[in-house]
C-alpha cells in the first residue's frame, strides 16, 4: 500500500510516506519477521525461503543501488584524481567479474572484515553483494546520463552562484535521471531475475524452493517439473512486465520538452 503511494503521482503526502516506506517499515518488517518480540516464534533467516527472499533481495538491492550508483558516477566524473580513481576501479572491478563470483566472496570474505566472533548471517551477505554489483552497473548507466546533458546546463547554474551539490541536486540529475529511466529499469529487472543467482550459496529463494520440491516426496511427481517452472516463469514475468509498463508511464509523464 505504501508502495502504491509512492508509485502514483495523484497520492498526497508523499514525503511522508517515502519517510515511512524507506525508513520505518524495512525495520518493523525485519523485527516482524525475524520473530522474538511480540509473542512471536523466533524464525532465523536461514529458515526464509520462496517469493519473500526474492523480494527482499531485489527490493533492497534496487533502492540501496540507486543513491550508491549515483555517489559512483559522481565519484568517477570528479576532478579528485584519487575519488575518481577508487569509483574507477570498484565500477571496473565490480563489472569485471560475474554476480556468482561476487555472491561467494561476499560469503566466504566478507566475514573476514568483521570483528572476531561476528559473522554475519548468509542472507545479509547475499543483500550486501547484490547490491554492490547493482551499483556498479547502476553507475554507468547514470554516467551515460550525465554525460547527455549540455555543457551549458553546467555553466548556467554556475554562473547562478549554485554550489556543486545544489547544481547536482536540483539541474543536472534530474535531467540526467529522466534520459536513462530505461537503463535504469532494465538494471532493474536484470536484477530481479539475477537474485536467483543466490541458489549457489545456499539460499532457497524462489527459485531454490521450486527446485527443493522436486526431492520432496509429497510432492514429486512427473508433473512436478513443469509445473513449478511454469508458474516460477509466470511470477517472474509479472513482476517484470510491471516494472517494464510503470517506466514507459513515467516515460510519457516526464517527455513534456518534447511533446
Amino acid at each position: 500500500v505504501s508502495l502504491a503511494g509512492l508509485l502514483i503521482p495523484s497520492v498526497p503526502y508523499k514525503g511522508w510516506n517515502a519517510l515511512f516506506f524507506f525508513a520505518i517499515y524495512p525495520v518493523i518488517t525485519f523485527f516482524l519477521l525475524l520473530g522474538g518480540w511480540f509473542g512471536l516464534v523466533e524464525v532465523e533467516t536461514s529458515l526464509w525461503g520462496g517469493l519473500l527472499v526474492t523480494l527482499v533481495l531485489a527490493v533492497t538491492a534496487i533502492v540501496a543501488s540507486v543513491p550508491l550508483g549515483i555517489l559512483l558516477a559522481l565519484g568517477r566524473r570528479s576532478d579528485m584524481p584519487v575519488v575518481s580513481l577508487l569509483s574507477t576501479i570498484f565500477i571496473e572491478t565490480v563489472r569485471g567479474v560475474p554476480l556468482v563470483l561476487v555472491l561467494f566472496m561476499a560469503a566466504n570474505m566478507f566475514p573476514l572484515f568483521m570483528p572476531p566472533g561476528i559473522n554475519p548471517d548468509k542472507l545479509l551477505k547475499a543483500v550486501v553483494g547484490t547490491a554492490l554489483s547493482a551499483s556498479a552497473y547502476m553507475a554507468e548507466v547514470i554516467r551515460g546520463g550525465l554525460q547527455a546533458i549540455p555543457k551549458g546546463q553546467y555553466e548556467a547554474s554556475q554562473a547562478l552562484g549554485l554550489p556543486y551539490w545544489k547544481m547536482m541536486g536540483l539541474i543536472i540529475m534530474p535531467q540526467a535521471l529522466k534520459i536513462v529511466i530505461p537503463g535504469i529499469v532494465n538494471n532493474f529487472i536484470g536484477l530481479f531475475k539475477d537474485t536467483s543467482l543466490v541458489t549457489v550459496v545456499g539460499i532457497f529463494d524462489l527459485l531454490g524452493i521450486v527446485q527443493s520440491g522436486f526431492n520432496d516426496p509429497k510432492w514429486a511427481s512427473a508433473q512436478t517439473g513443469n509445473t513449478g517452472y511454469f508458474a516460477l516463469a509466470g511470477i517472474y514475468w509479472v513482476f517484470c512486465f510491471g516494472m517494464s509498463r510503470y517506466s514507459m508511464y513515467i516515460e510519457r509523464r516526464l517527455n513534456t520538452g518534447h511533446k
